[in-house]
Protein backbone atom coordinates (compact mmCIF):
# COMPACT_ATOMS: atom_id res chain seq x y z
CA UNK A 1 0.00 0.00 0.00
CA UNK A 2 1.34 3.41 -0.98
CA UNK A 3 1.56 6.52 0.92
CA UNK A 4 -0.95 8.20 -1.53
CA UNK A 5 -3.50 5.73 -1.80
CA UNK A 6 -3.49 5.08 2.13
CA UNK A 7 -3.98 9.13 2.95
CA UNK A 8 -6.74 9.00 -0.31
CA UNK A 9 -8.58 6.16 1.28
CA UNK A 10 -8.63 7.90 4.75
CA UNK A 11 -9.69 11.24 3.44
CA UNK A 12 -12.12 9.84 1.07
CA UNK A 13 -15.41 11.70 3.03
CA UNK A 14 -17.91 9.49 1.07
CA UNK A 15 -16.32 6.44 2.05
CA UNK A 16 -15.79 5.14 -1.70
CA UNK A 17 -12.57 3.31 -0.53
CA UNK A 18 -12.49 1.54 2.56
CA UNK A 19 -9.76 1.24 4.37
CA UNK A 20 -10.47 -1.31 6.72
CA UNK A 21 -8.88 -4.01 4.79
CA UNK A 22 -5.75 -1.98 3.76
CA UNK A 23 -4.77 -1.41 7.99
CA UNK A 24 -6.13 -4.64 9.61
CA UNK A 25 -3.31 -6.76 9.41
CA UNK A 26 -1.40 -3.33 11.12
CA UNK A 27 -3.79 -3.16 13.71
CA UNK A 28 -3.30 -6.66 14.42
CA UNK A 29 0.41 -6.51 14.58
CA UNK A 30 -0.34 -3.50 16.74
CA UNK A 31 -2.46 -5.25 19.28
CA UNK A 32 0.06 -8.28 19.29
CA UNK A 33 2.89 -5.73 20.61
CA UNK A 34 0.50 -3.90 23.27
CA UNK A 35 -0.26 -7.76 24.21
CA UNK A 36 3.20 -9.09 24.41
CA UNK A 37 4.63 -5.54 25.92
CA UNK A 38 1.47 -5.17 28.91
CA UNK A 39 2.69 -9.18 30.14
CA UNK A 40 6.35 -8.13 30.26
CA UNK A 41 4.80 -5.01 32.40
CA UNK A 42 3.30 -7.24 34.30
CA UNK A 43 6.20 -9.86 34.60
CA UNK A 44 8.79 -7.06 36.02
CA UNK A 45 5.78 -5.77 38.17
CA UNK A 46 5.33 -8.99 39.62
CA UNK A 47 8.64 -9.96 40.50
CA UNK A 48 9.70 -6.92 41.38
CA UNK A 49 6.83 -6.85 44.56
CA UNK A 50 6.73 -10.07 45.18
CA UNK A 51 8.63 -13.16 43.61
CA UNK A 52 5.71 -15.71 44.16
CA UNK A 53 3.89 -13.03 41.79
CA UNK A 54 6.34 -13.36 39.39
CA UNK A 55 6.35 -16.73 39.32
CA UNK A 56 2.78 -17.04 38.65
CA UNK A 57 2.88 -14.30 36.24
CA UNK A 58 5.77 -16.29 34.13
CA UNK A 59 3.14 -19.45 34.04
CA UNK A 60 -0.06 -17.89 33.92
CA UNK A 61 0.70 -14.71 31.72
CA UNK A 62 1.37 -16.14 28.84
CA UNK A 63 -2.29 -18.06 28.70
CA UNK A 64 -3.71 -15.02 29.40
CA UNK A 65 -2.34 -13.37 26.79
CA UNK A 66 -3.22 -15.79 24.37
CA UNK A 67 -6.89 -15.64 25.48
CA UNK A 68 -6.42 -11.85 24.83
CA UNK A 69 -5.02 -12.17 21.44
CA UNK A 70 -7.81 -14.17 20.30
CA UNK A 71 -10.38 -11.97 21.09
CA UNK A 72 -8.05 -9.23 19.37
CA UNK A 73 -8.12 -11.58 16.25
CA UNK A 74 -12.30 -12.03 16.96
CA UNK A 75 -13.01 -8.70 17.10
CA UNK A 76 -10.73 -7.24 13.75
CA UNK A 77 -12.12 -10.25 11.95
CA UNK A 78 -15.73 -9.25 13.29
CA UNK A 79 -15.12 -5.80 12.06
CA UNK A 80 -13.53 -7.03 8.77
CA UNK A 81 -16.26 -9.45 7.64
CA UNK A 82 -18.60 -6.66 8.18
CA UNK A 83 -16.37 -4.48 5.83
CA UNK A 84 -16.03 -7.35 3.63
CA UNK A 85 -19.89 -8.05 3.48
CA UNK A 86 -20.92 -4.54 2.91
CA UNK A 87 -18.44 -4.57 0.07
CA UNK A 88 -19.48 -7.45 -1.78
CA UNK A 89 -23.65 -5.74 -1.47
CA UNK A 90 -22.23 -2.43 -2.87
CA UNK A 91 -20.83 -4.18 -5.19
CA UNK A 92 -23.66 -6.60 -6.44
CA UNK A 93 -25.90 -4.29 -6.18
CA UNK A 94 -27.45 -4.59 -3.13
CA UNK A 95 -29.62 -7.02 -1.75
CA UNK A 96 -32.28 -9.09 -3.51
CA UNK A 97 -35.80 -7.74 -3.16
CA UNK A 98 -39.01 -9.89 -2.09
Amino acid sequence: MDAKGFFAALFDWRFHTLITPKIVSIVYLVGMILIGLGWLGALVSGFSTEPVLGLIVLIVGPVIAVVYLAFWRMTLEFYFAIVRMSDDIHRSGGAPRR
